[in-house]
């Protein structure tokens, strides 16, 4: 990650760019390098946010909405020898905003047109009038994956800077940004938009899909690559160039949005036929010490920041361990089956912390679980900020862990009054000598905590460990666990933040 002071266009240079229509117009020449410009020239000017779609469209109901249907044949290369496919979704209801899409083939970039007869309609959805404020709200990609000659979705982009993935037999869960500011301050959280799209038109056997996007908000713009290769997980490579409009001085990298309502740390708050409820549940570290850190989640009753402080980190994302149905019993949410995501950087991202912002939930539609790099100091007006990092959606980390992963954290109060809680490590070959060749090492700054007691697990075959603390008056202790073997570790670093 770079850092340079930006040189500000001149006023009549952003003009004639925008004017200009590089990049965008039908059968205009396309350069990578003329989104990074337009990034730049939109910085250099007064943010303006784009006009709205007519009324009708924004008055529509949530399944009047839903009741608006994307044609296959209609999808971008249906029918053609293109390995992916593109189907688009319009505007409406929680997208007020429509965004331009182009495709690119052969160095030349051409719009696509916003056609209403893209779409089928029941007959209780109104009559939608199209203008030229209309266009899509986001859009899907396709691509053949189990089953010859038809095509399955794997990636989509719709709404603010939002996009999501899947890899093969998953279902949609988590989501990803193209940058986060002030999630979780006082002053309220801005969230920028991808106003604009360039496919490139893949060729026959191509395994990735490039998409680029350009981004927009008051406080910065920037310029997007994304190689996106669809398979068991679906990997994304993403280049990003930012610059900032105003101060950035809480500004979150490579962030993830997730839902966690609640498990068997928190189960008795909710009366739910199911055992847990959630996208992901928790926050796995690699940081820049080779060390590999597990925070369960949590839903707080109060807003709640945890910052895991690093310097030039290797790895984090939010994961989702619980992976049978009986962890969930929903037979229709299939929780078991979301992915989860890891966020690798590529190059240098420096000193900052693994920022983790937990919001309270009561419900499961809402995304309360926010995970990003923030770095450690701010970037000033007119900075250029380059990022490169790959996003991996998949069943586990990307990453090899020499020592025993968590499975599962259970908490609740003990016959003393005090509160116990269970960590249960995997199965591992490390765990072969017997518990007599292990230390257990757990601690509080806050309090102090039961020496620990380690058992065989008989079905997971790995083992637990259980151990107690008092927190009394409290209402926060922040709690570490881990098995050592002599001077080896012999599991991840469990860490926890228990709230009254």
């Amino acid at each position: 990650m770079t850092l340079t002071r930006r040189h500000f266009l001149a006023t009549t240079s952003a003009f004639a760019l925008a004017a200009s229509g590089v990049a965008g117009a039908t059968g205009a020449g396309f350069d990578p390098a003329q989104i990074v410009a337009m990034a730049e020239a939109r910085a250099a000017t007064r943010y303006t946010p784009r006009e709205t779609v007519p009324q009708v469209w924004r008055d529509l109901t949530y399944e009047q909405y839903k009741l608006i249907r994307f044609r296959p044949e209609a999808a971008l290369w249906y029918g053609s020898d293109a390995p992916f496919n593109v189907d688009f979704f319009t505007p409406g209801l929680y997208f007020p905003r429509a965004i331009k899409v182009d495709t690119v083939q052969d160095g030349t970039a051409s719009q696509v047109a916003f056609d209403l007869s893209m779409f089928e309609k029941s007959e209780s959805v109104p009559d939608l009038p199209v203008d030229e404020t209309l266009g899509f709200s986001g859009l899907r990609l396709r691509t053949e994956m189990h089953r010859p000659g038809q095509t399955d979705e794997f990636c989509v982009f719709q709404g603010a800077s939002y996009f999501r993935a899947i890899g093969l037999g998953q279902v949609y869960g988590l989501s990803a940004r193209g940058v986060a500011l002030r999630t979780g301050d006082p002053a309220g959280e801005e969230f920028p938009d991808f106003v604009r799209f360039w496919l490139e038109r893949p060729e026959p056997g191509q395994r990735s899909m490039v998409v680029h996007a350009l981004m927009d908000s008051p406080s910065v713009t920037g310029a997007y690559r994304f190689e996106i290769t669809p398979g068991a997980a679906c990997v994304m490579d993403v280049q990003a160039t930012l610059f900032a409009r105003a101060e950035l001085d809480h500004v979150g990298f490579g962030p993830l949005t997730s839902m966690f309502l609640f498990d068997e740390t928190n189960r008795n708050r909710f009366d739910d036929f199911r055992p847990a409820v959630h996208d992901s549940d928790g926050l796995m570290i690699l940081n820049g010490a080779g060390e590999v850190l597990w925070r369960p989640l949590a839903n707080p009753k109060q807003l709640q920041v945890s910052s895991f402080v690093d310097s030039a980190p290797r790895g984090f994302g939010l994961m989702q361990r619980a992976r049978k149905l009986s962890d969930f019993a929903d037979l229709e949410a299939h929780y078991h089956r979301r992915p989860g995501v890891w966020v690798e950087p590529r190059g240098d991202w420096g000193n900052g912390a693994v920022t983790l912002v937990e919001i309270p939930a009561d419900r499961e539609i809402y995304d309360n679980i926010v995970a990003f790099w923030r770095p450690a100091t701010a970037y000033p007006p007119g900075a250029r900020i380059d990022l490169s990092y790959r996003l991996s959606w998949g069943g586990q980390a990307p990453v090899a862990v020499q020592y025993p992963r968590v499975l599962n954290t259970r908490m609740g109060q003990g016959f003393h009054g005090n509160r116990v809680v269970t960590v249960d490590f995997e199965a591992d070959p490390l765990f072969d000598d017997g518990i007599d060749a292990l230390q257990i090492h757990v601690s509080s700054p806050q309090v102090e905590t039961t020496p620990g007691v380690l058992q065989h697990n008989p079905e997971t075959g790995g083992l637990r460990l259980a151990f107690g603390f008092e927190p009394g008056d409290r209402q926060m202790v922040e709690l570490r666990a881990q098995l050592r073997k002599g001077d080896q570790m012999a599991s991840e670093v469990w860490l926890y933040r228990w709230t009254a």
